[in-house]
């Protein structure tokens, strides 16, 4: 970490060719002095409109600090690399990103990081060239190039965008030729940047140091005793930004030159959201340090229910809307020329690539024999599928083979039928039409059955399933329109998550369902079947509600379906300290026969995992040997 900041302090040069950030020149009094400041061209990536509105200076031009915050065009030019630096996991690791890290998938190739983390090995993701949570060997690092997996990672570049964040704060005060509207939004996008990047890194490495200032020299970071610690100072920064950042771009004076082309951009509901889930983070049970799953820091989620119902709010005001179940692939991925997936339910996400990078999160999910791409293949895992999506009455598998609830509707012997309509929404099933066109043949229909052609070893599913969230029905290699058009996204920020995020802090900080808060007038209960409502579901059933761990077993379970692919899992069965159990750490397969006459759960693989050292990724030895102070995650 030490090393990774101070590139940017040491040798302008070097911190071009190392560090894609904003480098400083130090005189003889140690003061900012001048900028080596890159002009790059990103916003036609990210915005998909012309870099020049920003932009006008000729690449790596130097600029003095007041040139830089002169007026707002200068200064948003600046900021503008920051939103590169948010990693869009779908794409991030590799041209077909391996990222579904949890027990919901399994990958075919033992060289990709998921495989890696089943072994217990954590200490991959520092080498690694097909993880997003670092730039690999090999890698350029540039912040703007239009292959995600060129890009920073999570660790490198949030602490690129932890010290711009910083810089742009630091000299605010130079936007003399600007607006107070026009301040107020960059200085809000720099302390929602701030914020964010911290809480990137603290998702997967813990508690983490909270950097405020523009280090020079020599310093020393001492870690945080507690995550509250630090996710505290993260909540100030999101509360300003909050604050500070508008409802919508297209209103404002400084949002016109880029009018109805501002849908990537920070936004008061993005500030909301994440500041929400900063503090249910912190409020989960492993950052609070507690074994027990149901433990929540009451304070922290109170906290973050009141984030969360600003952004309910807003969808109020018709800012945001869930998406009908009929129209549900909007979400997820959209046909057509620069078009965002996530439609009405879109709050925020990462500048994704090219179209080719971007429909590659497509690719992973079918075998290459369907997709003509390479023969990476993530497949969801039986145990996932079987523990989560449930029945068509609403119940999970083992509530509705209890008998309970009255007369059990899962039949092993027909595991496909009558099940809830996300399964058919987003899982592909043995026998599934793959394609309407005729230059398919046998590859038209789904044969996932063991030994069928979309089973085969190297390149089929290694589960019995594939998934189809991100994309067509028909996405295949001779469906060659859609694979054209289609534009998958795996969105970092969407109204359903913020959703199921504010009941499960309602219900941890009230221990019941039934309650709604001062600030926002739905319970947890309630949240659950609006989300039911939407596909067809019926109520939770009136006995689970009545027992409060009952009810957030069944809340993430919800959570689990509606987010599967989504890649929340491995942090969430992580804060919720339950990683290490039997349950979720084995992964399975479904073994059956053509003509379905029985089927088997057979084992594929069970994961390494023990508490506490597999719930934190490892720091870099180095980076905890600099000073006292900083010691290492437990087990490493």
């Amino acid at each position: 970490m030490k090393q990774a900041l101070k590139n940017c302090d040491t040798n302008e040069h070097d911190c071009i060719k190392q560090v894609p950030c904003v480098a400083i020149k130090k005189d003889n009094n140690k003061h900012m002095k001048s900028y080596i400041f890159k002009s790059i061209c990103i916003l036609a990536v990210l915005f998909l409109f012309s870099c020049e509105d920003y932009l006008d200076k000729a690449p790596e031009s130097t600029l003095t600090a007041e040139e830089v915050f002169k007026d707002f065009d200068h200064a948003q030019g600046f900021i503008e690399e920051m939103y590169a630096f948010v990693v869009d996991y779908g794409t991030g690791g590799h041209w077909q990103t391996d990222y579904i890290y949890g027990d919901d998938a399994i990958v075919n190739n033992t060289w990709m990081p998921s495989a890696s983390i089943d072994n217990g090995n954590l200490t991959f993701w520092r080498n690694s060239n097909f993880s997003y949570l670092v730039v690999g060997s090999g890698r350029n690092g540039h912040a703007y190039d239009s292959a995600p997996f060129n890009r920073p990672g999570i660790w490198d570049g949030g602490l690129m965008g932890i010290r711009k964040a910083n810089i742009a704060i630091a000299n605010i005060d130079l936007m003399i030729n600007a607006t107070q509207e026009e301040r107020d939004v960059i200085l809000g996008q720099a302390y929602f940047f701030r914020a964010f990047f911290h809480f990137e890194i603290m998702k997967f490495w813990g508690r983490f140091p909270y950097i405020k200032e523009v280090l020079s020299d020599d310093y020393q970071l001492p870690r945080p005793e507690t995550f509250k610690e630090c996710a505290l100072e993260a909540n100030e920064d999101f509360k300003k930004a909050a604050q500070l950042l508008p409802v919508n771009w297209d209103d404002h004076s400084y949002g016109q030159k880029t009018l109805g082309e501002n849908k990537g951009r920070l936004t008061k509901g993005a500030a909301y959201a994440f500041q929400g889930k900063n503090l249910l983070m912190a409020a989960s049970p492993l950052m609070k340090g507690s074994t027990d799953t149901y433990d929540y820091d009451t304070e922290l989620a109170s906290m973050a229910v009141d984030a969360f119902a600003e952004v309910l709010k807003l969808d109020d005001q018709g800012v945001y809307d869930l998406v009908p179940f009929d129209r549900y692939e909007e979400v997820f991925w959209k046909s057509g020329k620069k078009v965002w997936p996530g439609s009405t339910e879109f709050i925020f996400n990462g500048m994704g690539g090219s179209a080719g990078r971007t429909r590659a999160l497509a690719d992973v999910t079918l075998d290459n024999k369907l997709t003509g791409g390479s023969a990476v293949l993530i497949s969801p895992t039986h145990n996932f599928i079987y523990n989560n999506f449930g029945m068509a009455n609403g119940l999970s598998i083992e509530d509705d083979l209890s008998g309970t609830y009255g007369t059990p509707t899962y039949d092993p012997t027909k595991p496909f039928e009558n099940r809830d309509p996300r399964f058919y929404k987003w899982i592909t099933v043995d026998g599934d039409v793959l394609s309407d066109k005729p230059a398919a043949g046998n590859n038209a229909i789904a044969q996932l059955y063991t030994g069928g052609l979309h089973r085969s070893s190297g390149t089929g599913s290694k589960t019995g399933y594939f998934y189809k969230k991100f994309l067509p029905t028909l996405y295949c290699k001779w469906n060659t329109g859609m694979i054209v058009n289609n534009s998958p996204w795996r969105i970092r920020m969407r109204l359903t998550d913020v959703y199921l995020m504010y009941a499960e802090a309602l219900h941890a900080a009230k221990n019941n369902s039934t309650t709604a808060p001062g600030s926002y007038n739905l319970t947890a209960e309630q949240v659950v079947n609006i989300m039911r409502d939407r596909a067809g579901v019926p109520h939770v059933s009136a006995s689970i509600v009545s027992n409060p761990s009952k009810f957030m077993d069944e809340l993430r379970r919800e959570r689990s379906v509606e987010l599967s692919f989504e890649a929340h899992r491995w942090v969430d069965i992580r804060r919720w300290v339950l990683a290490d159990q039997l349950k979720y750490r084995m992964k399975t397969g479904l073994d059956f026969p053509k003509d379905h006459s029985y089927f088997q759960e057979f084992e594929l693989k069970t994961r390494v995992c023990e508490y506490p050292k597999h719930f934190w990724l490892p720091f870099e030895t180095n980076q905890t040997q600099f000073y006292e102070g900083f010691p290492q995650n437990p087990g490493w």
